[in-house]
């Protein structure tokens, strides 16, 4: 009886470790207000998130981002998410802009207000629009790594890995401080002549490294082996 009461001690010492250290947090952009997009212009719209708050052991496993976007022509749109250190997301690139779908201008949705996450079960962003109304719902981001302006037919080909999963693992050092948002509408008119980024939202989700759980496994076995002795 006493050996498991004392297994299950540990197992609450051990979850109790893991809620302390299992994060999700949210971070809104740094400047708060409506953005306007400038029509045809490949400067764009750099936004920031803040991230701060993850521990020194922790690393990604999850990065969503929601993203409200209103007017213009979706087809015209070019952006990404970056981090810290670098690694990148492309998140829209040109979507529906297609040669194979005989599509050269790309969806002319006005807008969108979707959540970008490589699980999404509406597949890739890329491929959907009817350029009637505000696009809405979960999407993978579109991950083609190419210049905006390529032809059509690079977009058929180009692979969709510059993803959410590119955060995948980095390690806490180079998570807190300034993530980037780019938005541009690279190709002009189409659609109205005002494009705005309404606002964003930034999810993160980080868990123990793999040598913090060994550490927490160790402790773990030295309070049965104290237990057991007793």
């Amino acid at each position: 009886m006493k050996r498991i009461l004392s297994i299950l001690a540990l197992n609450l010492v051990a979850a109790g470790a893991w809620a302390q250290i299992y994060t999700t947090n949210s971070y809104n952009l740094a400047t708060s207000g409506t953005a306007t997009i400038p029509d045809g212009n490949l400067a764009g719209v750099m936004e920031t998130f803040n991230v701060t708050g993850v521990g020194s052991l922790q690393s990604i496993t999850q990065v969503t981002l929601n993203l409200d976007i209103a007017g213009g022509f979706n087809g015209d749109l070019y952006a990404y998410l970056s981090s810290p250190s670098g690694q990148f997301a492309v998140l829209l690139n040109r979507v529906g802009v297609s040669a194979a779908n005989n599509n050269l201008t790309g969806f002319g949705n006005p807008g969108l207000s979707v959540t970008f996450d490589d699980t999404a079960s509406n597949g890739n962003i890329h491929n959907n629009g009817n350029g009637i109304t505000q696009l809405t719902g979960v999407w993978a981001p579109d991950g083609r790594n190419i210049n905006p302006q390529s032809t059509p037919g690079l977009f058929d080909s180009a692979a969709t890995t510059a993803n959410m999963a590119v955060f995948d693992g980095l390690s806490a050092p180079n998570i807190n401080g300034a993530w980037t948002l780019f938005v541009a509408d690279v190709v002009a008119g189409g659609g109205s002549p005002t494009m705005n980024l309404n606002n964003a939202l930034l999810t993160i989700t980080a868990v123990p490294e793999p040598g913090t759980m060994a550490l927490a496994a160790v402790g773990g076995l030295t309070l049965l082996a104290v237990r057991r002795r007793r």
